[in-house]
């Protein structure tokens, strides 16, 4: 996976109010979750907000990173775990991460590449790409930059699933049945088995 460097600053405003004013400043207000527990051993947040450009490469994207994340003299490794856009004008509101450990395996989304020339292309159906991300857990180090999937094989009509895959390390989250891809009929798929026969 690739590693992002990001300066992050602690944050003292809260609310509403506060998360206002911060993004007029240009800044977004950030949360970072992981080893802080509290009393009841539930994860305590520490806030912090960071400059718009500091997040674009990672947020604009499709690859996914490790983040060196620095907030103030402290620096942490970390994934983005979830993130807010404003509904109308499409400007990052909120971004939580997470800390990650050698030791503890997270959740993340990891692209999906799809590989070959499928045997039902070549007879003239269309490869249909059903999922973009597939969702693993693992150690943070042993998540690939991407799951890529050899359709070399894949026949009009049939379909790879989440369950046929197996990459040592990794769990697959996502239901077994989920259709990664499949190979649909065409007209000239159907036209050219027809003149087959």
């Amino acid at each position: 996976m690739k590693s992002i460097n990001i300066q992050g600053t602690a944050r003292t405003l809260f609310g509403k109010k506060g998360a206002k004013q911060l993004r007029n400043e240009n800044l977004i207000p950030c949360n970072l979750y992981g080893v802080k527990k509290d009393e009841n051993g539930l994860p305590v947040a520490t806030p912090f907000s960071v400059k718009v450009e500091e997040v674009r490469n990672l947020v604009y994207s499709p690859d996914i990173y490790v983040v060196n994340l620095s907030i103030d003299d402290q620096t942490v490794l970390a994934v983005m775990r979830e993130i807010q856009f404003h509904v109308v004008k499409d400007y990052i509101q909120h971004i939580d991460f997470y800390q990650v450990t050698e030791d503890k395996p997270i959740v993340m989304d990891v692209p999906l590449k799809l590989a070959g020339l499928a045997a039902g292309v070549k007879a003239g159906g269309k490869l249909q790409q059903l999922m973009r991300r597939v969702k693993v857990k693992a150690l943070y180090n042993l998540i690939p930059e991407k799951i890529e999937v050899d359709v070399t094989n894949l026949e009009i009509g049939k379909a790879i699933k989440v369950g046929e895959l197996s990459y040592e390390g990794l769990e697959f989250v996502n239901s077994k049945d989920a259709v990664l891809c499949t190979v649909a009929a065409t007209r000239s798929a159907a036209k050219n088995a027809a003149a087959e026969k």
